[in-house]
């Protein structure tokens, strides 16, 4: 027997160590090739327009990852091409979500949002909007959740500018991962808190 296979207390049935720690590696390489850095992004996405591919972008905190992301990023890649996904980082989102905010950090919630299959590319951003990544990948099109609306959208200007164009996508806004902290009790004024 392979010495990294051992026999299981089931008949016909084999663990293997070093199967799952190789299906394991393969997937953390995956999704790393999925997160990218802010040097790399623009590369990735000028090889993708040079196979003809449209660029959809959108963005968000991702704080707690919900239903109501899920359906968000599918109907977002839905509307065709790559799908990039801007994370805000941990500053930013402490920006916009208050004190004891974020609950995970920026690379952890990043990786949660690289292992949708919707997902094409994720990136960090450190800046409170999405405006200087809008302008340096010029998206065909910016997908933006329903609590905007095609005239409310932050960055509607610069999408226009650089030739894009605005979409709203997702279910309502039933779903919230601020929500989801007060549903579970927990605390986030005492900062990163476990549930």
């Amino acid at each position: 027997m392979d010495p990294g296979l051992e026999a299981s207390a089931t008949p016909g049935l084999i663990k293997s160590s070093n199967v799952l720690g190789k299906a394991s590696d393969k997937m953390t390489d995956t999704l790393s090739n999925k997160v990218l850095g802010r040097e790399q992004l623009p590369q990735q996405v000028a090889e993708w327009r040079r196979a003809g591919e449209r660029i959809v972008l959108t963005n968000g905190c991702f704080d707690l990852l919900h239903v109501g992301h899920v359906r968000y990023l599918r109907a977002a890649k839905a509307l065709g091409g790559r799908l990039v996904v801007g994370v805000n980082g941990d500053a930013s989102a402490r920006a916009l979500k208050g004190e004891g905010r974020p609950v995970m950090p920026a690379h952890e919630r990043a990786e949660l949002v690289a292992a949708l299959e919707a997902v094409d590319a994720v990136v960090i951003f450190p800046e409170p909007d999405v405006r200087a990544l809008i302008r340096e990948l010029r998206p065909d099109i910016h997908a933006k959740g329903t609590d905007y609306t095609a005239e409310n959208i932050p960055e509607r200007d610069v999408v226009i500018e650089c030739g894009g164009r605005v979409e709203i996508v997702g279910d309502p806004k039933n779903h919230s991962a601020s929500g989801l902290i007060r549903a579970m009790g927990c605390s986030t004024k005492q900062g990163n808190s476990q549930p």
